[in-house]
């Protein structure tokens, strides 16, 4: 089957193959012009050939990670109990498994990445829009992660090399040893991006299970020293069932929530190579809720551990793992540090701002070029600061990123699923003048829905510790439900403005 573009403008030619697949036309000229780069292009059904495994490897290798893990202990810190915790986490994974599955199925459906295809809702140029805000995010991420892996060279090279190193100079709050290592690792995942896609997906399909290893290496030594599994059930919540845990509940899952929320928008970038819709549904089924769910576990456990050994939680891996006298356990914690920094690090938060920054400009911009301007913004956002501070983490970080990406997918998902019933013209996403092109190539409508649903999620929210107050205290009951508010307003303001100004006229105008 053969679909054909509107108005009688020449365009690609696209087919849709017996599974649903679509596709350029083999023998048809691929898009070309000022909105498309090789990197951008929708990728050849031949080449989509991830299946169930690669993305339950894929998702086992982001999940398990540091940050993760001080997601689940950080909860604890905060006051909950391991049961509360677990609780938490596995409810905001399975919710936000939903987004992820609407708006990945564009993915394997047309091979395309996330910002080309917000083209379809946000117009050709207007896409840069929800792709900067998702690729700033991302640098955030990418400096929080990349901090935690110098950590962790910090530690290591300490145990080994003595007090030289731990202790010296300070600059800036901490020593320069710690800034060394904060940088070699910046290179290191920089190194490994510039190799490629493929590159990436070898390292995930090992680095899942050495990760997932390493965690019940650290469940078996914390339970050893506080002599069993006994004493890291028996640490009691501090907000105990009543009002105390549900007012904290609410803005905890929400920024359970936000973790992922960056992934939901763009997960397009990796299912585009799924070999099927069954093999994105199943893997992402499969390796999200579950094994997030597993390491909030083990994590939660061994930070319960750590309070009825140390008297205190310590919820960062890495400085527990510091505490141990044994070297080479030392050593095996910290390099499972690395590897699972790494595979989360390059898969979640630098292939997607590479494709991003390449969208905004793709003459000048391709994937590399796009993954070190990522790697750059990511020291300037000053990573240490926002990981200093497990309520600054989880309630303002994580708070706001899924309050402001939340609104971002719930216009995803009204454009694609409900008015255009999963339908689109590949060609028409590289051009001016088609279907996406609206008015000037951005779509009004999305844009201003962007921003209603961005003011009511984040509006009322506590800034702390980045500024003093909250922007808009009248909004304050809206703050603890910013991901979910964000999402409702934005698909609620998107249907209701495209019913009242049909896109009909508008792209009859812009032809």
């Amino acid at each position: 089957m053969t679909d054909t573009a509107p108005w009688g403008i020449s365009l690609p030619a696209q087919v849709t193959l017996p599974d649903g697949r679509v596709e350029i036309a083999p023998g048809s000229p691929p898009p070309s012009g000022p909105y498309a780069n090789e990197d951008l292009l929708p990728v050849p059904a031949k080449r989509r050939t991830w299946t169930t495994y690669n993305f339950c490897a894929l998702w086992v290798g982001m999940a398990h990670n540091t940050a993760s893990w001080t997601l689940a202990s950080g909860l604890i810190a905060v006051g909950m109990d391991w049961k509360q915790a677990v609780f938490t986490i596995a409810l905001a994974n399975v919710i936000v498994l939903v987004p992820m599955l609407l708006t990945g199925h564009a993915g394997p459906k047309y091979g395309i990445p996330f910002p080309v295809f917000a083209r379809a809702s946000f117009g050709v140029r207007g896409a840069n829009l929800p792709a900067v805000v998702r690729a700033l995010v991302a640098c955030g991420w990418f400096g929080i992660q990349t901090w935690i892996g110098g950590e962790a060279i910090y530690f290591l090279a300490g145990k080994l090399i003595g007090e030289g190193w731990s202790d010296a100079t300070k600059i800036g709050g901490y020593a320069w040893t710690m800034w060394l290592s904060f940088a070699i690792f910046w290179l290191l995942q920089v190194a490994i991006i510039f190799r490629g896609m493929e590159t990436i997906r070898r390292f995930e399909n090992w680095a899942a299970p050495f990760v997932l290893v390493g965690a019940f290496v650290m469940l078996w030594w914390m339970s050893s020293k506080a002599g069993g599994l006994g004493p890291l059930f028996d640490q009691p919540s501090k907000l105990g069932w009543g009002g105390h845990f549900w007012t904290l509940f609410a803005p905890s899952l929400m920024g359970m929530i936000g973790f992922w929320s960056t992934l939901s928008l763009n997960i397009p970038d990796f299912t585009r190579y799924g070999h099927s819709q069954r093999a994105q549904r199943r893997g992402q089924a499969l390796g999200l809720p579950t094994t997030m769910t597993l390491f909030a576990f083990l994590s939660v456990l061994v930070t319960s551990g750590s309070q009825a050994v140390y008297g205190t939680p310590v919820w960062d891996p890495v400085q527990l793992a510091a505490r141990t006298d044994n070297v080479v356990g030392l050593l095996y914690a910290l390099v499972t540090v690395l590897v699972a920094t790494l595979s989360v690090n390059i898969a979640a938060n630098l292939v997607s701002p590479a494709f991003d920054f390449s969208n905004v400009a793709p003459r000048k911009v391709g994937f590399r070029t796009g993954a070190l301007i990522t790697a750059v913004l990511a020291v300037v956002i000053c990573p240490w600061k926002l990981y200093a501070d497990p309520q600054g983490y989880i309630f303002t970080w994580l708070g706001l990123v899924g309050g402001l990406l939340g609104t971002v997918a719930g216009i995803l998902i009204a454009d694609y699923w409900i008015l255009r019933r999963t339908r689109l013209v590949l060609g028409d996403l590289y051009r001016r003048g088609g279907h996406y092109w609206y008015t000037g190539g951005w779509n009004a409508r999305a844009v201003t829905a962007f921003v209603v649903g961005g003011v009511l999620a984040v509006g009322g929210a506590d800034f702390h510790p980045l500024i003093d107050g909250r922007p808009i205290p009248a909004l304050e009951p809206l703050a603890d439900y910013g991901w979910a508010v964000g999402l409702a307003t934005s698909l609620v303001v998107y249907l209701l403005l495209t019913a009242a100004l049909p896109r009909k006229r508008e792209q009859a105008a812009a032809t």
